[in-house]
């Protein structure tokens, strides 16, 4: 079945930086969409950026962009998140979702915080 599996959540000062992976497996990776989503304490779940099934198209929410870069390695079944210029309103639950299929992997938090 569809599986996927974050990593590269922890603490991290405001101003620093983090990548967070996803790994999928159960599916023809290459072949389909990946994004990220968040939520914050108390707020709903946005997304966060989308990432193309070749990978050449890529789309952020305004409050990540030029901070944020979504990537992925077809060869490896994984996507990426290179997070930049930390905010303490970054501070969330990271998700991995498939749009395809309507799978989300279990989270990994980021803290931004001194």
């Amino acid at each position: 079945q569809v599986q996927l599996v974050e990593s590269g959540g922890g603490l991290v000062q405001p101003w620093g930086s983090l990548r967070l992976s996803c790994a999928a497996s159960g599916f023809t990776f290459s072949r389909f969409s990946m994004t990220w989503y968040r939520q914050a304490p108390g707020k709903e779940r946005e997304l966060v950026a989308g990432i193309g099934s070749g990978g050449g198209s890529t789309n952020y929410a305004d409050s990540v962009k030029g901070r944020f870069t979504i990537s992925r390695d077809n060869a490896k079944n994984m996507v990426y998140l290179q997070m930049n210029s930390l905010k303490t309103e970054d501070t969330a639950v990271y998700y991995c979702y498939s749009p395809h299929f309507g799978a989300w992997g279990q989270g990994t938090l980021v803290t931004v915080s001194s």
